[in-house]
């Protein structure tokens, strides 16, 4: 019975040592295993404390408004026969007078007019300011104004974009009041730049037509609450008056409809139509050649560059 009882203590022994010796293993594996996931170096963790970095962005692109091939002639104080390069609008010629007190250090204003068919590029150099007074006779109401007048090549769409670039070109390249941009038209001068107004009124500070129709957009000139003034002989043997009636009416009825006063309208809307004796005491051949006349009428270009 010893012998057998000290086999049995013998066995339970040896099953308590495997017991304990697996234990340990077990134990010993699971914290060789913990020490085996991989610890992030330093680098990758700051990196993962600080916030992403973002590229800086760019800067917008200037807009190239092109380049300008200066006039080498001069007539009563304008520089004759300048061309932009226009990379959207091709050459545009222009004529240009620029104060002799101006040195960039001041905002001048800004004039830019638009002549009739006698005054466009084909029909010669400087044909324009040789044949009409607006540009000369505006110098008096501002001493401090740029006289910009463009030779174009029709009074359509292409002229009115030329009329834009050229526009834009001065305002972006000279020291430019832009509340003192002042735009005419003179016949078909008149219809060209109304298109310029209905596409860009926002460039302009007041508008005289003279002699002309009106073949822009409306909205966008109500929309802006530019200031137009419509002149006209009641009989203009090219136009008649009756065009120019129907421009008045319809942004007059535009600014009706935004809620604006009679008062309010009439102090950025004129109509005037001059009767037949305006043209014949001024000994005017004709109504339509007599709107030239209205460069030297004080009523009329006070209340442009009045503005």
């Amino acid at each position: 019975m010893k012998s057998k009882a000290t086999w049995i203590i013998v066995l339970a022994a040896l099953v308590l040592v495997f017991e304990f010796t697996y234990l340990f293993q077990s134990i010993g594996r699971s914290e060789n295993t913990a020490h085996t996931v991989p610890v992030p170096t330093q680098a990758v963790a700051e990196a993962a404390s600080e916030p992403a970095t973002q590229p800086e962005p760019e800067a917008p692109a200037q807009a190239d408004f092109g380049t300008v091939t200066p006039g080498m002639e001069e007539y009563r104080g304008f520089v004759i026969d300048n061309v932009l390069h226009s990379p959207n609008d091709g050459d545009i010629h222009y004529n240009v007078y620029v104060p002799e007190g101006y040195d960039g250090s001041t905002p001048y204003a800004l004039y830019v007019t638009l002549p009739g068919y006698e005054g466009l590029y084909f029909q010669g150099v400087a044909a324009n300011i040789k044949s009409e007074a607006f540009g000369f006779e505006a110098q008096k109401y501002n001493s401090e104004m740029i006289v910009l007048a463009p030779q174009l090549g029709d009074w359509g769409e292409t002229s009115a974009n030329q009329t834009i670039a050229l526009t834009e070109y001065f305002l972006n390249t000279y020291n430019i009041d832009p509340t003192k941009v002042y735009g005419n038209g003179y016949s078909g001068g008149g219809e060209t730049m109304s298109i310029v107004m209905g596409k860009r009124p926002d460039l302009f500070t007041a508008y005289l037509q003279v002699s002309s129709q009106w073949d822009g957009a409306y909205e966008p000139v109500a929309a802006q609450h530019l200031p137009v003034y419509l002149a006209i002989g009641r009989n203009d043997e090219y136009y008649g008056s009756e065009s120019t009636q129907r421009a008045y009416d319809t942004l007059y009825d535009l600014y009706r409809k935004q809620g604006m006063t009679e008062d309010e309208i009439d102090k950025i809307l004129v109509l005037d139509i001059k009767e037949h004796a305006y043209f014949t005491e001024r000994n005017a051949p004709n109504e339509h050649g007599g709107g030239g006349l209205f460069a030297y009428d004080e009523e009329i270009m006070g209340w442009l560059f009045s503005h």
